[in-house]
């Protein structure tokens, strides 16, 4: 088991400084932050040869982080004579992505590719299979069809908003669905989100106004929601499918978070809302999907609005069961439950992790040889 907020200092930077000589390491600090004062590295004082920057954590969006980038070149040229590092290493955590090719062709970086969320969500839930919080599939009594947690819904992460205009303009009758009236990463109401952003939908900003936002589950002082640990015990257990949506939902790549092992740890069946194929890519990793239950062809649709359509009008479909049909869809699932659960906790995901991240780091040594 890595420890993820230790993952730098405790398995990068001393396979660095033993194999990979002259090598300066980039990272973030804090966690899960791209600003370029946070830019923190390893390495000795005198100029490195080479380096290795960890764009590991977060998704790569070149309009939003260039100055980041440019930070990380300019702070390596400076510390050489002549026009810059014999070797530069880009990490990233995006499966076939056309954001890391178009950077690493521009800055002139190699790509090296690990799943870092896969690492994070062992670390982070650990130790659940061995708690009471969980209760059995066996044992559950689903009264809800399923629930979508959602926090965050302006800059980045707009599919979530289009997902609740687009179920909620069905209904949302018998499903637990959170969401908030001010997006709390841009302190925004979202009702002026949808005004700017979709204007192709006009009755966008009167329909959300007639939705009484923000919606918190049954709490009525709101709802836990965390990226470290689990939570939601007592709806998940009534809900028949978890909805992940997603952080990337665009462009040509797979960036899978922390948010898709959720329902795999609750032991509950899912519907991802993210870039096409990505249940495919969860799939290369060991895990099962459930297209013997339900249409999943929303994963090869290559069109951002008509794959959104496609989640929402299953979700519509799951919000329109009777009780008794939720029941037995859930039962039907649980196959595919405990095998997606014991593939998590028995060491079987953490295997695949680690040989994959071993041959990355073999390769980069290879690389770095000079």
């Amino acid at each position: 088991m890595i420890r993820i907020d230790e993952i730098y200092q405790n398995y990068f930077w001393p396979h660095v400084r033993k194999d990979i000589r002259n090598t300066r390491l980039y990272y973030c600090d804090p966690p899960g932050s791209t600003d370029p004062d946070h830019l923190m590295n390893f390495g000795q004082d005198s100029p490195e040869d080479c380096f290795i920057y960890m764009h590991d954590q977060e998704p790569v969006h070149p309009d939003v982080h260039h100055s980041l980038f440019n930070k990380v070149e300019q702070e390596n040229n400076s510390l050489h004579e002549w026009s810059g590092p014999l070797r530069s290493a880009f990490v990233h955590s995006e499966w076939n992505s056309e954001f890391v090719n178009q950077i690493c062709k521009f800055y002139n970086w190699t790509p090296y590719y690990y799943f870092f969320h896969g690492w994070a969500a062992l670390d982070w839930y650990r130790g659940y299979d061995k708690s009471l919080l969980i209760q059995h599939p066996q044992d559950r009594k689903i009264k809800s069809a399923y629930i979508s947690p959602n926090r965050i819904v302006g800059g980045k992460r707009l599919h979530r908003l289009l997902l609740l205009y687009m179920t909620s303009r069905h209904g949302v009758k018998n499903s637990f669905v959170s969401f908030p009236k001010i997006c709390p990463e841009e302190n925004v109401d979202v009702i002026e989100l949808a005004r700017k952003r979709f204007p192709e939908y006009p009755d966008m900003p009167n329909h959300l106004n007639s939705l009484n936002l923000p919606w918190n589950f049954p709490y009525e002082e709101g709802h836990p929601m965390h990226s470290c640990w689990l939570s939601l015990f007592d709806l998940c257990e009534q809900s028949a499918v978890h909805v992940v949506t997603e952080t990337v939902f665009d462009g040509k790549r797979n960036h899978l978070t922390e948010k898709t092992f959720k329902p795999i740890c609750l032991r509950m069946p899912f519907v991802l809302l993210s870039t096409a194929h990505s249940l495919q890519y969860l799939r290369s990793y060991g895990f099962k999907t459930f297209s013997s239950l339900w249409d999943e062809s929303y994963d090869n649709e290559s069109n951002d609005e008509k794959r959104l359509e496609k989640v929402a009008q299953l979700l519509n479909n799951f919000d329109d069961m009777s009780t008794g049909e939720l029941e037995q869809l859930y039962r039907h699932s649980i196959p595919i439950i405990e095998h997606n659960f014991q593939h998590f906790y028995s060491g079987d995901f953490e295997n695949i992790l680690w040989k994959e991240l071993n041959t990355m780091m073999e390769r980069m040594k290879r690389d770095f040889k000079l």
